[in-house]
């Protein structure tokens, strides 16, 4: 099948697991330190080749899970990726479902957030106005090119579309909270994909969602009386391999990607209000990384 041409680059963000579980599958797989304007990431990035295309791997919470989802370094990891010269980002992470339909063990491709952080730098454009469009925070070429490869596994079972609801942690929700992001609109609850996503769009590179549900948060009453923690920790493995069966599939066959630029790779076409004699030392040098000025034809 076809495979990206050379200027196309997966990077694949995802728990400990996830990642882990991926690299033993990369072939002519290298470590590399990074360092970015924003600091370092949350681990090495890991290069390779996965099923004939060019994939970065990062551990989102670090080689040993340092980092809480609050102290994850968002900044440090995108700018990783972007430095890496990713165009395209699939991201995983461990959910509780908010609806009795999206059980344990599925999978959600997510095409909407709520965010309801509090503790968290949503911007790289810190000393300038710039203003993304972020309407559908997933990139919709990537959301169909998932949903294809989708298709051709009928043993997983996979949700086309789910609105996550991102909190700021790390305690999980109340009774109480629970029932509120049910009555909210909620589809999912987790703790990471923002900012990682808007930080994504200022980076101009297409972003996915690969939610996976492990529990069923607090909301639904647990008759074993096992609690959430121990739910998730039972279910996570059958979640870590369905994601991993998913993205393979999906990696098959790239000619989607290849063919159908996202919109997220213009996306600070019309963004930047800030004129460019007053934009700031931070958002100069990362506009310098997003966007390298073109070198002179004599």
């Amino acid at each position: 099948m076809d495979k990206p041409v050379s200027d196309h680059r997966v990077g694949i963000i995802g728990g400990t697991g996830l990642a882990d579980a991926l690299a033993l599958l990369l072939t002519e797989a290298r470590t590399q330190p990074t360092t970015t304007p924003f600091g370092d990431p949350s681990a090495p990035l890991q290069f390779g080749t996965l099923d004939g295309v060019q994939v970065v791997l990062l551990l989102r919470h670090g080689a040993r899970h340092e980092f809480s989802p609050t102290t994850v370094p968002y900044k440090a990891n995108i700018a990783a990726l972007k430095m890496a010269g990713c165009t395209h980002v699939i991201c995983s992470g461990a959910t509780g479902s908010l609806r009795e339909s999206i059980e344990p063990g599925s999978i959600v491709l997510c095409n909407q957030f709520i965010d309801r952080t509090v503790h968290r730098s949503r911007t790289f454009f810190e000393d300038a106005a710039v203003h993304v469009e972020f309407a559908d925070p997933c990139c919709p070429v990537m959301h169909r090119w998932l949903l294809d490869a989708a298709e051709r596994l009928p043993d997983l079972t996979v949700h086309p579309v789910g609105t996550y609801i991102c909190m700021e942690g790390p305690a999980f929700s109340t009774r109480a909270e629970s029932h509120l992001h049910r009555s909210m609109g909620g589809d999912l609850i987790g703790m990471t994909a923002v900012p990682e996503a808007r930080l994504a769009r200022e980076a101009e590179m297409a972003y996915a969602l690969v939610a996976l549900p492990t529990d069923f948060d607090c909301w639904r009453p647990d008759d074993r009386n096992e609690g959430v923690l121990s739910t998730v920790t039972a279910n996570l493995l059958a979640a870590t391999n369905a994601a991993v069966t998913l993205i393979r599939e999906a990696l098959r066959d790239t000619a989607m990607l290849c063919s159908t630029p996202s919109p997220a790779h213009r996306a600070l076409d019309r963004a930047i209000w800030t004129s460019s004699d007053a934009i700031g030392p931070v958002s100069r040098r990362w506009l310098g990384i997003v966007r390298p000025p073109k070198p002179e034809v004599d």
